[in-house]
């Protein structure tokens, strides 16, 4: 069903690997991608679970939007290992105006299909979505 103020749909996939991502940690991380052409959001990539948050980073393209969940693993300061799942919207400031405004439109909708994401961060550059960035949220 696509969104009504952006006409962008969601690719069943998003939804399939997300749910693998959540209960089966499959994944460290997924890459979504709106399609141009389907108008569409898509998995362009999925990182495998010994992935680093360095290679997640690495993984986003420095100039163009993207959606991204990262399964953040840590341990507590009563040694308790918990993991959070953060939905990260990058939209870097070097990116065009017309690709950000559609990623924007589309956040909340594509954002709902996903149920069980517990942190969300916006980020314009690299420093907004930093490990430690991650580590403060994640508490």
């Amino acid at each position: 069903m696509a969104n009504s103020s952006s006409g962008i749909a969601v690719d069943d996939q998003c939804k399939l690997k997300f749910l693998e991502l959540k209960s089966k940690r499959n994944y460290r991380y997924i890459v979504f991608k709106i399609d141009d052409i389907t108008k569409q959001v898509a998995v362009e990539k999925l990182g495998n679970h010994n992935e680093t948050y360095e290679d997640f980073a690495n993984s986003l393209p420095a100039n163009e939007c993207r959606y991204a969940v990262f399964d953040y693993d840590f341990t507590t300061d009563e040694n308790c290992h918990k993991s959070k799942i953060f939905f990260i919207a990058w939209s870097p400031d070097t990116s065009r105006v017309r690709t950000k405004m559609v990623y924007a439109s589309s956040k909340d909708r594509f954002k709902r299909e996903l149920d069980g994401i517990q942190v969300e961060l916006q980020a314009t550059d690299p420093s907004e979505m930093s490990l430690d960035t991650i580590k403060s949220r994640a508490l």
